[in-house]
């Protein structure tokens, strides 16, 4: 079973700095299937999260969103930092 992995973080005033560990959270994982599915709204104070995922997928980022085919395309075993506001979610749909 494919999954999209989250890890919240607060990023700190040099954007070029690794982000600081502990994370905020650590999501439980989101499926990847055939539509769209939403991860858990983010923590007030997150500003930048870390996306994972095993398998070839979209990802699209808002207060509701859905993801497509059309949305941002990560490969399998892809990993990227984006930076977010607090409340959103990122949603994520399977891929080719």
């Amino acid at each position: 079973m494919a999954k999209l992995y989250i890890s919240e973080f607060i990023s700190g005033p040099d954007k070029a700095m690794p982000p600081q560990e502990p994370c905020v959270t650590d999501q439980t994982p989101v499926v990847i299937g055939a539509g769209s599915l939403q991860s858990a709204a983010f923590n007030s104070k997150t500003n930048l999260v870390r996306i994972h995922t095993d398998a070839i997928c979209s990802i699209a980022f808002g207060e509701d969103p859905t993801a497509t085919a059309d949305s941002k395309r990560m490969a399998a075993g892809q990993t990227e930092y984006f930076t977010v506001g607090g409340g959103q979610k990122v949603a994520v749909i399977e891929n080719t």
